[in-house]
């Protein structure tokens, strides 16, 4: 029997430290990958990594599994993950699968994976886990081992978008992608576009020597703030560290948070096709539905993730889904990817949208920022217990879309797990401080008994 940890198989994707996603384990799960692919009828795979200081190992040993298991691998080398969907998308079947740490610490590293078009995660990790501890794949060996060879997909990943978003006339943008594998691509996709860019921390090094690549810390996009002060720029973008989540500070300095940015974008899908549906995330703004119903949408809240984001939009033929992280996805282009909703933005720029003024006239709750508690036990076993035990008096509703959203007339209060760290995260949403103190007080009031007595929001 093959051993691998079970903890490292999460709800979307395989993520973990890296003295547990070590080589062997990526080797482990490229064999059964390649095996399950192969059972599916497909025979290519793209491959790729960001510029985390593990990837090169950890790719060259997912690369190997693949091949054993009979697949031919595309490998694009170093590859934000929105260039790894496009190639799998256009040359091998909607296959891919990217090593990436996405925003997670350094010391993590993880593994996206992609199969006929689907991103993949939950009951497929598990079973995938399944397949490794039986060792089932040793069972169905390939009828001859597959291949390795050098893909490039930039130049035609940049004339899609180009082609796709033409800009009125030209910006100039401050582009910060935080030492992350974005910085190898963003900036040459917006000067094709016409673009003049100020590039800040754009070298990709897995150090991370700056500040890491995680726009949703506020701390995190104060050099940019300066950089698009001092330059003039119309805009400044954020990448994370694979490039599928964007971060935006406007150029008057304001942080626009990822639901805010939905509801921009919202209003502009809704306006191009006479209506339609929009997705947004369980952490987004209460603002969001009213705001999507305003300009003729409906809407709907879905879990947090990306794989569930992508489903979900495919199923329900919305026009676009995001998330209060800052992760969006247009229908017609079929992955969520940061890179092209900068590009969604800078058009919306360029024909003459004032973000700010935009951000002026947005209805203006208070918020908390996302609160996390680091956890000992299983965060999904506690948000159970707490959903058992808890009593939130004043509430109109609990929705158990992903962990507990409590729904008040005046705001909202949020618990869930987190499914990428051992984490309780929290977000409490109201209309004024009494109604914010008093969610506060509820939440509390649930948690505190369970976990820390000390518990404070």
């Amino acid at each position: 029997m093959a051993l691998i940890p079970a903890e490292i198989f999460k709800a979307y994707d395989v993520r973990a430290r890296t003295d547990l996603l070590t080589p062997d384990a990526a080797w482990l799960i490229g064999r059964a990958l390649g095996c399950e692919a192969t059972a599916r009828g497909f025979s290519r795979m793209a491959l790729g990594r960001d510029g985390r200081l593990s990837s090169p190992a950890l790719t060259a040993a997912l690369a190997r599994g693949l091949t054993e298991a009979g697949m031919q691998v595309l490998d694009l080398g170093l590859a934000a993950t929105p260039l790894l969907y496009f190639a799998a998308n256009h040359a091998a079947d909607g296959c891919g699968v990217v090593v990436t740490g996405s925003h997670n610490p350094p010391e993590y590293n993880g593994i996206k994976i992609m199969l006929g078009g689907e991103a993949l995660g939950g009951a497929f990790l598990q079973a995938l886990r399944n397949c490794i501890e039986t060792d089932a794949f040793t069972r169905v060996p390939a009828a001859q081992p597959g291949s390795v060879r050098q893909f490039a997909v930039a130049d035609d990943y940049f004339a899609a978008i180009a082609a796709r978003l033409p800009l009125a006339h030209p910006l100039k943008i401050v582009v910060d992608c935080g030492s992350g594998v974005a910085g190898a691509f963003a900036p040459a996709l917006y000067r094709r576009m016409g673009c003049e860019v100020i590039e800040l921390y754009c070298e990709v090094d897995g150090h991370f020597p700056h500040h890491h690549p995680d726009p949703q810390n506020e701390a995190n996009l104060l050099d940019l703030k300066a950089a698009v002060a001092a330059h003039g720029a119309h805009i400044g973008l954020a990448f994370d560290g694979d490039g599928d989540r964007l971060g935006v500070v406007t150029r008057r300095g304001a942080t626009v948070p990822g639901d805010r940015l939905l509801m921009l974008f919202a209003a502009a899908e809704l306006a191009e096709h006479g209506g339609g549906h929009v997705l947004f995330d369980v952490k987004s703004s209460r603002a969001v539905a009213a705001w999507v119903a305003r300009h003729g949408g409906t809407c709907e809240a879905i879990p947090t993730g990306h794989t569930h984001m992508k489903k979900k939009l495919r199923d329900t033929g919305a026009l676009l889904a995001g998330e209060l992280s800052g992760h969006f996805a247009f229908a017609g282009w079929r992955i969520d990817d940061a890179l092209y909703a900068g590009a969604k933005l800078l058009r919306l720029l360029a024909a003459g949208l004032d973000i700010d003024a935009e951000l002026a006239g947005f209805p203006t709750p208070l918020t908390s920022p996302e609160l996390q508690i680091p956890l000992a036990e299983n965060g999904h076993a506690l948000v159970a217990r707490i959903a058992a035990a808890a009593r939130f008096p004043s509430a109109e509703r609990v929705a158990d879309i992903d962990g507990l959203r409590i729904e008040y007339p005046d705001g909202f209060g949020l618990i869930r797990a987190s499914n990428t760290q051992p984490l309780l995260t929290l977000r409490l949403e109201a209309d004024n401080a009494p109604a914010l103190w008093r969610i506060r007080s509820e939440l509390a009031a649930a948690i505190a008994p369970l976990i820390l007595p000390d518990f404070d929001c």
